[in-house]
């Protein structure tokens, strides 16, 4: 069942990206992201109101858990201010093996924070992911995207740096809290969050794009809460792996880029691909190393 849920949770998520960049693409991205916010926490609010008339507040009712909770709203939310700002200006071939990257920085978080020791299989993934992000540089050179000077390209890997910082902070919170709870509680702390952003960064900023209202945008939100829902409860799944489920979940990427090839016609495609089959190549070592 665990495996069945990663895998929607993937296609939620492949069709969330492709959402993304129909939203921002010419658009105010702090408005959309505020919108996201918005919609994300009014999903998921029947849970924490339920809770409330119940008298359970949520967390253990402790301020100690709406603070872990708190962390993580930040944690994610400015991977999203990086994520948007980043995906608004690069091809989605480019954008998305960055993001899918992630299970790999994931594992050398665990290995430098968790002192977990990696074994052949999973140094060759680790070794893969970074070559395919070192090749994808390659490429996006050619298309006038460089690695080293283009500040997307460094919110993208910023972005994804967060992202697994994210994903190493879900393992402890979901060994003490309901997938369920953590979901709707850190979805409300990001809406008060980003508003509270909102307003500063749209005082700092040069930015006066008005906000266009596309359709797209609420359904960002409708499926980013269906993919982590089937993430956590995949999660909390006794006889789950957190490696197989990280490996599930970046195969995501697939959707995005054939939305990019096919619906954008992006360039450089052929060499994107052998990119894209490296990457998956190494997630699928870093699978074969966790069994």
């Amino acid at each position: 069942m665990w495996v069945v849920l990663a895998i929607v949770s993937a296609l939620c998520l492949g069709v969330y990206d492709v959402m993304k960049k129909l939203s921002v693409d010419g658009n105010n991205v702090l408005g959309v992201l505020f919108l996201n916010t918005l919609f994300g926490s009014l999903l998921m609010l029947p849970v924490i109101i339920s809770g409330v008339i119940e008298g359970n507040y949520g967390l253990g009712n402790t301020l100690a858990g709406h603070g872990a909770i708190l962390i993580k709203s930040m944690i994610v939310l400015s991977s999203w201010l990086l994520g948007y700002a980043s995906i608004k200006h690069l091809p989605l071939t480019i954008a998305g093996p960055v993001n899918a990257s992630r299970p790999v920085m994931v594992l050398v978080g665990a290995l430098v924070i968790f002192g977990e020791r990696l074994n052949v299989w999973q140094w060759a993934g680790v070794i893969l992911g970074f070559a395919s992000l070192y090749f994808i540089s390659r490429v996006g050179s050619r298309e006038g995207v460089s690695f080293k000077g283009n500040k997307w390209v460094w919110m993208a890997i910023g972005a994804t740096v967060m992202g697994a910082v994210s994903a190493l902070y879900d393992k402890y919170l979901l060994t003490r809290f309901k997938p369920l709870e953590v979901q709707a509680w850190y979805s409300l702390y990001q809406f008060f969050i980003m508003g509270v952003t909102l307003w500063i960064i749209g005082r700092m900023t040069a930015e006066k794009k008005p906000l266009q209202w596309r359709w797209a945008i609420p359904l960002i939100s409708v499926f980013l809460t269906i993919a982590d829902l089937a993430y956590f409860y995949s999660l909390s799944i006794p006889s789950s792996m957190i490696a197989i489920v990280s490996m599930i979940r970046r195969g995501s990427v697939i959707v995005p880029f054939f939305y990019g090839v096919f619906a954008l016609h992006e360039k450089n495609v052929r060499m994107k691909l052998v990119d894209l089959t490296i990457l998956l190549v190494g997630l699928t070592f870093l699978v074969v190393g966790s069994l």
